[in-house]
């Protein structure tokens, strides 16, 4: 079997980074761990072929080679996902598809014309796959409602990609998360029980990355790292000593739940084995808010201070917020750039809710008749307005989050925030670096960025030197961290227009430039 697998466009959004990828000479984040993880999962003998299409488009040659196509695709990928099936059915080619996406929606996939679903977790339904193949059945769908044990998932094909073209690189240690937020759908596709790989197999993966020769930054994707705290501490014990062998070759990233700052021991192994940062979904201050959306983990403690002790445990924070929550008082903009501005997180993911499939919300703003057509509004992207009738005005959440996006990344607000919290991490005791570029990418972006900083844009020039030279007389070891910050800037000021033009689009007016009127002003101006 000769098999095209294909890895769909993505738009340009919050997590692109267009503008700093350019600028470091790169194509993309992340490579798609997912779809290189089936492509080891299929028969030795086959012959395949994988394209990224954020990275290395496929061609005419590719299409006529094949005899199988498999796609794999999230939610935000639709319309290229869309497109490749129609492409796949114009060549007369079987396509298979698979992802997130399909197993949420999988009639979307069967309207387009593809012929195999190979849904949930390829462990279980790939295998279901070739076997139909074998029999020579032309379609099928797959899926298994049990849970795969994650420990016989096999060493992703690292080898397909094209490494160079990647900002970082990915793994994944476990699926799952044991919280109950009524907006997420991790719980639907993965499961509440945090299942995770043996401390030695990812050590396995970490070792063929090192062979292959990647150096540099390594996303851990799980939804929630430390979901099963027992056997993440059992694979940080493993890997400190992995990573001191290897005079630290990479450094990592990952997303967890606020509660991390609860557990003294997991935050000093983090350290140890070389996390720079995390991303933390922390969706609103306003404790309400988080009650309503299940999101009880996080009214536990002081946010602020968690942030804060994150922080002093050595690691950058990302973090996720979320406007449009049920009963959300008016100013919920307001008091998410109020947080943001205690906490100086340099990059807040500002977003709209939406009702993805499938979710605990979904089902209950359906039972409510509350949910718009599906079909004709877009879901799964930052910008986006809500797919369902709100508690509070359309235009109100939407002044609020334009307003809010446009103030964060202000390039003055967004350097000086980039700066406190580089000054406010902790102890880097043991570690070579805090953030790591790819070989032979990191001088020519420190240039871009003195160009275009430090020299093109005069708004912030000073602010720019002002603030560099104190890293480097204070704490040289963020040094990375903050120009690696810096860069990013570059595609947050272009995206925060982007945002602000998508929204209006929508609105059919500039959310920032109504005028808002006094109530008796109102009135009179009804007549």
């Amino acid at each position: 079997m000769k098999a095209l697998l294909l890895y769909p466009k993505f738009p340009q959004s919050f997590w692109s980074y267009d503008r700093f990828m350019e600028i470091a000479g790169l194509k993309a984040v992340l490579p798609p761990l997912g779809i290189i993880t089936v492509a080891a999962l299929l028969p030795q003998d086959w012959e395949i072929r994988f394209c990224d299409r954020n990275v290395n488009p496929e061609t005419d040659a590719d299409w006529e080679w094949c005899d199988l196509v498999i796609l794999s695709a999230m939610l935000v990928q639709k319309p290229d996902f869309h497109a490749l099936i129609q492409k796949a059915v114009h060549f007369g080619k079987k396509v298979a598809v698979g992802g997130p996406y399909p197993t949420s929606v999988p009639q979307d996939a069967l309207d387009f014309g593809a012929n195999y679903l190979i849904l949930d977790e390829g462990e279980l339904t790939v295998p279901l796959f070739l076997e139909a193949l074998n029999q020579g059945q032309t379609q099928g769908i797959f899926r298994s409602i049990e849970k795969p044990d994650v420990t016989i998932s096999p060493i992703p094909r690292f080898d397909l990609l094209k490494r160079d073209a990647y900002l970082m690189m990915a793994m994944q240690f476990s699926r799952g998360c044991p919280f109950n937020c009524e907006f997420c759908d991790i719980i639907s596709l993965y499961g509440r029980k945090p299942r995770t790989k043996e401390p030695s197999q990812s050590l396995a993966e970490l070792q063929t990355l090192y062979d292959l020769g990647w150096r540099g930054s390594l996303f851990i994707v799980d939804d929630n790292f430390i979901g099963n705290q027992r056997n993440v501490k059992r694979f940080l014990r493993e890997l400190i000593p992995w990573m001191q062998q290897h005079d630290y070759p990479f450094t990592f990233i990952t997303e967890a739940s606020v509660n991390l700052a609860e557990d003294d021991e997991l935050l000093e192994l983090m350290h140890e084995a070389g996390f720079y940062g995390v991303f933390l979904g922390i969706e609103t201050p306003d404790q309400d808010s988080l009650e309503v959306t299940r999101k009880l983990q996080n009214t536990r403690s002081s946010l602020v201070e968690s942030c804060h002790k994150i922080n002093e445990a050595g690691m950058l924070i990302y973090a996720g917020f979320i406007l449009g929550f049920d009963g959300e008082r008016s100013g919920a903009g307001e008091r998410i750039q109020a947080f943001v501005e205690q906490t100086n997180i340099p990059q807040p993911m500002l977003g709209i809710l939406q009702a993805l499939p499938n979710t605990a919300l979904w089902n209950r703003l359906k039972a409510e008749q509350r949910l718009f057509d599906s079909i004709n509004h877009p879901t799964g992207d930052q910008n986006t307005l809500m797919n369902f009738v709100p508690t509070r005005p359309i235009a109100e959440i939407a002044k609020e989050y334009v307003e809010g996006f446009w103030t964060m990344y202000e390039p003055a607000n967004y350097l000086r925030r980039s700066f406190e919290q580089c000054l406010r991490i902790g102890s880097l005791k043991g570690r070579k670096q805090t953030m790591q570029f790819p070989l032979g990418k990191g001088l020519g972006l420190v240039a871009q960025v003195i160009w275009h900083q430090g020299l093109r844009r005069s708004e912030i020039r000073w602010q720019f030197w002002q603030q560099l030279w104190t890293i480097l007389r204070h704490k040289p070891q963020v040094l990375n961290m903050y120009l690696g910050l810096c860069a990013a800037g570059e595609h947050f000021w272009e995206y925060r227009a982007l945002a602000r033009e998508r929204i209006t689009q929508q609105l059919g007016y500039d959310p920032l430039k109504v005028l808002v009127l006094p109530e008796k002003d109102v009135m009179l101006a009804k007549f």
